[in-house]
């Protein structure tokens, strides 16, 4: 006969408060601990410019910019955030006007399916204000984390040169 062993009960831990700029705009939240920043921005926010890829932080599609920095926001718990300003691809262009960066990539046809391109295009603008690419294998070196699986990287190298003033 099995011996029933008592178990207590672990209570659900609470929703906590979380304030963030994203694409300038204050929010001010209560979320579960375990939400990841990719979660907040397409479950909560309703911004699914944002892609969810794999899941595990290995192809890019959900990188986003926190206080500038690129990050891979599937990897990212939301609270970890707190005070944080975030930039999605919702908030890469200004009032309705494409940023240089995106417009590059239209002109040199950077995408083709386009599902990793909000990555692409936030992780570009993280490497463009980090200021640490000077050549086209700096650039491959430093997207390598984006992965394009249509094989657009040509077309994205090229725009990011444009963008960055190296056509």
């Amino acid at each position: 006969m099995a011996r029933e062993t008592a178990r207590s009960t672990i209570p659900t831990p609470g929703r906590i408060p979380v304030t963030i700029t994203i694409n300038g705009a204050p929010a001010q939240l209560r979320i579960a601990p375990w939400t990841t920043l990719l979660d907040l921005l397409r479950d909560h926010l309703d911004l699914t410019g944002t892609k969810k890829g794999c899941d595990h932080g290995q192809c890019g599609a959900c990188t986003v910019l926190v206080d500038g920095r690129r990050i891979n926001s599937c990897l990212t718990l939301a609270v970890m955030t707190d005070g944080a300003t975030v930039t999605t691809i919702e908030g890469i262009a200004a009032d309705g006007t494409l940023q240089a960066l995106q417009q590059a990539f239209i002109d040199h046809d950077a995408f083709q399916c386009g599902y990793c391109t909000p990555g692409q295009i936030c992780s570009a603008a993280g490497l463009i204000a980090e200021g640490k690419a000077k050549s086209v294998d700096e650039i491959r070196e430093l997207m390598s984390g984006n992965i394009c699986r249509c094989g657009a990287y040509p077309n994205i190298v090229a725009a990011i040169q444009q963008a960055m003033g190296r056509s």
